[in-house]
């Protein structure tokens, strides 16, 4: 499927932006070491920002929206600038005046696998967004970070009241009165977030409690084990995990659920939006760079066609 005749779908990206200071080291440092880091860069993150640059360059077009630090703040300005590199729209961040962008100190390992620690100012879900009509005009879905359901639940209650597909991306355990989970049409989550949020470690088991609370989609990412899902029929389906060199794993998560956006936007069926998202989320980790790694729609595309074949 190739998107040059059609009009790409419009994506709200709902999260709060991270600044990601990200270090190349031979090892995970234990508790009162220090390692060297053989390489540096300052990023930009967050699981919504980067499904924004997923969705911006896989065939979509993104509007951030969410709670940030300080106007005046360096961080703040950089991630703005970052944002419009990629030519995703800013209309909707929102600048909290005397707070701190969310900071990340990332360290990846020779595996390209990440450990991340993440400080975010407990302020900034004091946030009040835009109005619902406002931020919904001429939007075709939402995305949007589980931890943003403190503030956004009612905007994304209002998509679904519309027809709007809502896809969370959920990374950290929720409650099971959590009103986003019932607000939602996609729930996609990775594995430790769904242990932790049905108190149950057996994958299978632990989506067929979630989706008795709900009339959601859901799924569960499981890296190179593919993703786990529940069809229409309430059986399971599983897509499977491209196997890749792995490089990388920063914000591939991320990548996935903004190229799940994308496709099912564009009205692929779920097997296709999944298969579509494990391909660019296994290319975005065959480099480094976190979610700047992505793919572009066309790598995607032709990477899909050779492995058709």
């Amino acid at each position: 499927m190739t998107n040059d005749t059609k009009r790409k779908p419009r994506i709200l990206c709902v999260g709060i932006p991270v600044r990601d200071l990200t270090f190349r080291v031979e090892a995970v440092p234990g508790r009162g070491n220090k390692v060297p880091a053989s390489a540096y860069v300052e990023i930009c993150g967050g699981n919504a920002l980067n499904a924004g640059i997923g969705i911006a360059r896989l065939g979509g077009t993104a509007t951030m929206c969410g709670p940030m630090g300080d106007a005046n703040e360096v961080a703040a300005n950089f991630i703005f600038d970052k944002l419009g590199e990629e030519g995703i729209a800013t209309s909707g961040l929102i600048h909290m005046p005397g707070l701190v962008t969310p900071i990340s100190a990332v360290l990846v390992d020779p595996t390209g696998e990440r450990t991340i620690v993440t400080f975010r100012d407990p302020k900034l879900w004091n946030v009040e967004l835009p109005k619902a009509d406002t931020l919904l005009k001429d939007c075709d879905a939402i995305m949007i970070e589980s931890r943003c359901a403190g503030f956004a639940t009612p905007l994304c209650a209002e998509a679904t009241k519309r027809g709007l597909p809502v896809v969370v991306d959920i990374d950290s355990a929720m409650a099971l009165t959590e009103g986003l989970l019932t607000a939602a049409s996609h729930l996609i989550f990775s594995a430790e977030a769904l242990h932790a949020t049905a108190g149950i470690e057996d994958d299978e088991a632990a989506l067929k409690k979630v989706a008795k609370l709900t009339h959601a989609f859901v799924a569960v990412t499981r890296g190179p084990k593919g993703t786990l899902w529940l069809d229409a029929q309430q059986q399971f389906q599983q897509t499977p995990a491209f196997p890749v060199h792995v490089v990388d794993t920063l914000g591939a998560g991320d990548i996935f659920h903004g190229g799940f956006a994308v496709a099912f936007s564009e009205g692929q069926d779920i097997p296709s939006a999944l298969r579509f998202a494990s391909a660019a989320a296994a290319l975005k980790c065959t480099r480094p760079g976190g979610a700047f790694a992505c793919p572009s729609r066309d790598e995607v595309e032709a990477f899909l066609a050779e492995k058709a074949k």
